[in-house]
């Protein structure tokens, strides 16, 4: 019976010194990822900050009879979310509950139903963005520690001369 010994790292070979090939490998792989977690956080923060700015700048506000936000300024999800229930519940009221679809094409009101599904879609849009900013910019931070943990594992395993 014989025993196969895994051979060990001789000083000055290429596994000893961490210049093989996959130490590379890895080191750029890391730094790719770090750059992408960089490139994608800065990508969410600045989508948000950007959706922000273009709401804040229509002058909305929440309508005063809002449960939730009543007369806050529109500028984040949780405030367009609302209005955007707002003008359902104020546009329904106004159709005695039938949506666009519903109304007849004569119904005088079919065209305040027709703006305030317009109106939704446009704040639901904006809710959808911050949502997807928030996600580029956690991911991008998933990924910059995972490229940094990574990075930190090959500087573990390159030994020392």
């Amino acid at each position: 019976m014989t025993t196969t010994v895994a051979p060990q790292a001789v000083s000055g070979t290429p596994a000893a010194t961490g210049s093989s090939p996959s130490f590379r490998v890895t080191r750029i792989a890391a730094l790719i990822t770090i750059v992408a977690g960089v490139v994608l956080a800065i990508s969410g923060a600045a989508t948000w900050v950007t959706v922000q700015s273009n709401l804040a700048d229509e002058r909305i506000t929440v309508s005063e009879d809002s449960p939730r936000f009543a007369n806050d300024k529109v500028d984040g999800p949780f405030t367009a979310f609302q209005e955007a229930q707002m003008i359902e519940k104020h546009y329904l009221e106004s159709t005695k509950g039938k949506t666009y679809a519903e109304l007849d094409r004569e119904d005088p009101t079919r065209e305040t139903a027709m703006t305030a599904s317009f109106l939704r879609a446009s704040l639901f849009t904006s809710v959808v963005s911050f949502g997807i900013a928030a996600m580029a910019f956690g991911l991008g931070l998933v990924l910059a520690i995972a490229g940094y943990g990574l990075l930190a594992m090959t500087r573990v395993a390159t030994p020392r001369n």
